[in-house]
């Protein structure tokens, strides 16, 4: 038999030796990489508000990061200018900043971290530390629209866009606007209207769209990627009409356009036959159907855009917005539903108190737990009120009678805290019966419009009729109008600080701001 190499020779083949002294010596560079640690710095993977136009809706921003990070030191490093209180919290390597309060519309933010580091490394170790990070992104513009009501402007919307310092007439000479809801995004607005010839524009509504030309960046609650069922748009010129529905059958009057501007909801009356009469609903760009309920009045789409609360009989129904829905449920106590908190937990609501010697009206807080809390009682009415995007304070519109034989109402701007129930009187109004209010998005203040003359005489009258046949809710024609803003500043326990109006220099009726 030919000889054979040992068995016990066979590692020391040069090739075999060669292999064993590499992996050696990388077992041993790996064990004193993990004695030592990783010494490459932590980073920012994704910022979720990076270079993004943000709004009220969006209240909080993300933070991803490399690596597991030392939170202590994220949070002391962390700096925002302008300043945005707010709170964090943490899930592995993902911050959340949820902000106190919405950022201020119309600044340009810059977020800084530098110095954090992560959970492993040591505190004194500079090189774990983070490099600086900068990222930028700004709130929406700061912008309203309103109704003219004079010269060129008279029956005409009006944008004015406070961030770029424009001012801009969205509809066409022909039309007389009556009522108008923006679109969620601020882009265009949702409008009644009748010819201007037609002396009977206010029962020949026709429904119809407008561009506001504002700018359309996704917020950072939309990414680019989702699949949205609105129509297709794109940043339009301002002043581009289109038709929504016609009055060729039927009579247009109320309408409520849904928070996530997919569904629009009319108030319609069959022109031959007023016994045929109802809700309509528009969704998706579909033709109008009817949807079948009992007889009612006052209504509003809740923030889910998919209820609507209407008033009905004795108490006030909640619909579903489908056509063949039944009620979800019926609140037997109120009349009206003035607003709804942003978040749906909550709704302002009145009830009438039916005392034959003294009639008076109450305004409630109500909320998604079933909580009924009395917020005030007035002899007089109560015409508007909205959360504050923080849902800690109600601003309310109301008016109170005042002593003498002529049934007088005084109007006044007030606030409520939520919390404590405490009424806060902000203003004193003049004596006035058509009078709007509008809450800004990030809250930090309010437009309302104050009529400076009424028609009095056929001068008025006249005048008011070459401006549009501008009238008040109560019929009478209005022949001039100013706006005012009303800023809000909060203390430490979340009370309205009363403080002096200022007079923009436009005349105007019924402001209401962009989302």
């Amino acid at each position: 038999m030919a000889n054979s190499p040992s068995n016990s020779h066979k590692w020391f083949y040069p090739i075999d030796l060669t292999a064993w002294i590499l992996i050696l010596v990388l077992s041993l560079v790996i064990g004193i990489l993990i004695m030592k640690g990783d010494r490459t710095a932590p980073r920012i993977r994704d910022f979720t508000w990076e270079n993004r136009q943000v709004g009220s809706e969006d209240a909080a921003f993300m933070l991803t990061f490399s690596r597991p990070m030392d939170h202590a030191s994220v949070e002391n490093n962390l700096q925002i200018k302008p300043d945005l209180p707010g709170k964090t919290s943490w899930a592995g390597r993902r911050m959340a900043y949820t902000l106190d309060a919405p950022a201020p519309y119309g600044e340009n933010f810059e977020l800084k971290l530098q110095g954090a580091r992560d959970r492993f490394s040591q505190s004194g170790d500079e090189r774990a530390q983070m490099q600086l990070y900068t990222g930028q992104f700004k709130t929406r513009d700061r912008a309203f629209v309103y109704l003219g009501v004079e010269g060129d402007e008279a029956g005409r919307l009006v944008l004015q866009n406070l961030t770029q310092k424009q001012q801009q007439i969205l509809t066409p000479k022909n039309l007389v606007v009556i009522d108008f809801k923006p679109y969620p995004e601020g882009d265009r607005l949702l409008f009644s209207a009748g010819d201007r010839t037609d002396t009977k524009a206010l029962l020949n509504q026709r429904i119809y769209t407008v561009t506001t030309g504002i700018s359309l960046k996704q917020s950072a609650s939309d990414p680019g990627d989702k699949k949205s069922t609105l129509p297709a748009r794109s940043e339009a010129l301002p002043g581009v009409v289109n038709l929504v529905l016609d009055n060729k059958k039927y009579q247009n009057l109320k309408f409520d356009l849904s928070p996530n501007g997919q569904i629009v909801i009319v108030q319609r009356i069959n022109q031959n036959n007023p016994a045929d009469s109802g809700i309509w609903m528009i969704k998706d760009g579909a033709p109008p159907q009817p949807l079948k309920t009992e007889p009612g009045g006052d209504f509003l789409i809740a923030p889910d855009s998919t209820s609507l609360a209407m008033s009905q009989g004795q108490g006030m129904a909640i619909l579903p917005l489908e056509p063949d829905g039944q009620r979800l449920d019926f609140l037997p106590k109120f009349g009206v539903a003035l607003s709804f908190a942003n978040d749906g937990s909550a709704a302002a609501m009145v009830k009438f108190n039916r005392d034959p010697s003294n009639p008076t009206r109450s305004l409630f807080l109500v909320t998604n737990q079933g909580v009924e809390k009395e917020l005030l009682k007035t002899d007089g009415n109560i015409l508007n009120a909205e959360f504050d995007p923080t849902r800690k304070n109600l601003y309310c519109l109301v008016t109170k009678r005042l002593p003498g034989e002529d049934y007088v109402e005084e109007p006044y701007l007030i606030a409520i805290n939520l919390d404590t129930a405490k009424r806060v009187d902000l203003l004193r109004l003049p004596i006035q019966r058509d009078i709007q209010m509008s809450l800004a998005p990030d809250g930090l203040g309010i437009l309302f419009d104050q009529v400076m003359d009424q028609a009095q005489n056929k001068d008025d009258e006249a005048k008011a009729k070459q401006a549009g046949q501008i009238r008040s809710s109560d019929g009478k024609a209005i022949a001039s109008s100013r706006l005012w803003f009303f800023p809000i500043s909060l203390d430490e326990a979340n009370m309205t600080i009363p403080t002096e109006p200022q007079a923009l220099d436009l005349l105007g009726l019924r402001p209401k701001w962009l989302p």
